[in-house]
């Protein structure tokens, strides 16, 4: 369920009103507040959520210091299912609505001393578990690392046709993997790296079975966000992980262990292009756009050119896999 509070100026209030009854759906009114503005509260299904979003954004679109507030609801009493909502139009089992979406993912495209905090300990945590052969110092390692946000938020970004988010997500993405590479390479030439380990080894070799799990990953994390399954993330950390291969490339560099290097550095590269092709997909087939008619067909130009661009890519990558 969904709380969405509408912070209406004296004129729009009856419209919204009229909206929500239009739909069945619950809410009340607040009394009017010094500033003249009134707070109309509505009950609506998760799913819901979206069609009633775009409708409250289209009447108040000229409206002056008007404010929209969603907020998520634990449990109602008498409980109220989505399926009775009356407002229909539900967005294709996508229970975070576009703003939801965009709020979430729009903090990891950021570049702030957290990222570059993240980043720097996640390396150094990778690079120790990797040459120590260290299972659950790499999986700590993945669950820290800050790589998956920008490729996430890239993702949303296209499908929304939001060019700043875009280029300051690949900005992000590029950043943060070229930190994490000369992390590695610094840390492989102050540590003698160790070629018997075998979780290090295994991140220099990969097969068509590599790129069916980082496709399943990456739907699953989209998946995840869109109906609300957070938790499933951490999951999707572990399984699609890009700073262990990203330290392994750096480690190997440093060593001269170039044909290693290239394989760490290719499973790196399908473990994006795979993330990306499937956030996109997923993205599309949800229905996930911008709101307006004008915005949604450029939004749609964007995401078929980026789902062409990450499928010849991927091609190109399962052509190297293979001859490999």
């Amino acid at each position: 369920m969904r709380m969405i509070d509408v912070i209406s100026p004296p004129g729009s209030v009856e419209t919204v009103q009229s909206l929500a009854d239009s739909h069945g759906l619950d809410h009340w009114v607040d009394a009017q507040s010094e500033d003249g503005r009134t707070t109309v509260h509505i009950l609506v299904g998760a799913q819901s959520s979206q069609k009633m979003l775009d409708r409250l954004q289209a009447v108040l679109a000229n409206a002056e210091n008007a404010r929209i507030i969603i907020s998520n609801v634990e449990a109602t009493l008498p409980v109220i299912e989505d399926d009775a909502d009356p407002g229909k139009g539900k967005t294709r089992g996508i229970a975070s609505s576009r703003e939801e979406l965009l709020s979430e993912l729009n903090k990891n495209s950021q570049l702030n001393l957290n990222f570059f905090i993240l980043v720097f300990l996640s390396a150094v945590v990778a690079a120790v578990g990797l040459i120590k052969d260290n299972v659950a110092v790499v999986v700590g390692a993945m669950v820290i690392a800050p790589l998956l946000g920008p490729n996430l938020s890239l993702a949303l970004g296209t499908a929304l046709g939001d060019r700043k988010l875009m280029w300051r997500s690949v900005k992000t993405n590029v950043i943060g993997l070229a930190l994490t590479l000369a992390l590695a390479m610094l840390v492989g030439l102050l540590w003698p790296v160790n070629l018997h380990s075998q979780e290090l080894m295994s991140r220099t070799d990969l097969g068509l079975d590599s790129v069916a799990l980082a496709l399943a990953s990456g739907a699953a994390a989209v998946l995840s966000l869109t109906t609300g399954l957070s938790s499933v993330l951490v999951g999707v950390m572990v399984a699609v992980a890009l700073m262990p291969p990203a330290v392994t490339a750096g480690l190997m560099l440093s060593s001269g262990q170039f044909s290693l290097f290239f394989g760490a550095l290719l499973l790196m590269v399908v473990n994006i292009v795979c993330l990306n092709f499937a956030a996109n997909l997923v993205f599309f087939a949800k229905g996930v756009g911008p709101r307006t008619w004008h915005e949604k067909n450029q939004a749609r130009r964007s995401m078929i050119i980026s789902i062409s661009f990450w499928a010849a890519l991927l091609a190109i990558l399962m052509v190297l896999i293979v001859t490999r």
